[in-house]
């Protein structure tokens, strides 16, 4: 996290979690998915990637699954965590493929896009 950001809240009102450090996720490349001014597609959803929802994304024209060595992206695979933008996330559910998500992990700005309700519907399980 920049060192003018102050510390982010998750969804639930805590810390926020990281979110992955391999593959290295969020829009400041820190494993968290904070958010600032500068991003715009709002990428602050925490998800588990399925290979229903790779092949979704790459059907509506983001291929998160081919690796682009030009800008440090292996790609990714089914069990990846990566945050989301919040509409992506959102438009995914709205069709039925939403990957789970960290609800600890995800940051509370997400909230302007998914109510609540959607997230915790669409939240890991942890027993």
């Amino acid at each position: 996290m920049p060192s003018y950001m102050a510390p982010s809240v998750n969804v639930l009102g805590g810390k926020l979690k990281p979110c992955s450090t391999d593959p290295v996720t969020g829009f400041f490349r820190n494993g968290c998915c904070d958010t600032g001014p500068l991003d715009d597609g709002s990428h602050t959803v925490c998800a588990i990637m399925t290979d229903e929802f790779l092949a979704y994304s790459k059907y509506v024209g983001n291929d998160l699954t081919t690796p682009r060595p030009e800008f440090g992206f292996d790609g990714l695979k089914a069990g990846d965590r990566w945050c989301l933008c919040a509409s992506r996330f959102l438009q995914a559910y709205d069709e039925g493929v939403a990957p789970l998500i960290d609800l600890e992990s995800t940051h509370h700005r997400a909230l302007d896009v998914v109510p609540l309700a959607v997230l915790t519907e669409s939240a890991l399980t942890v027993d």
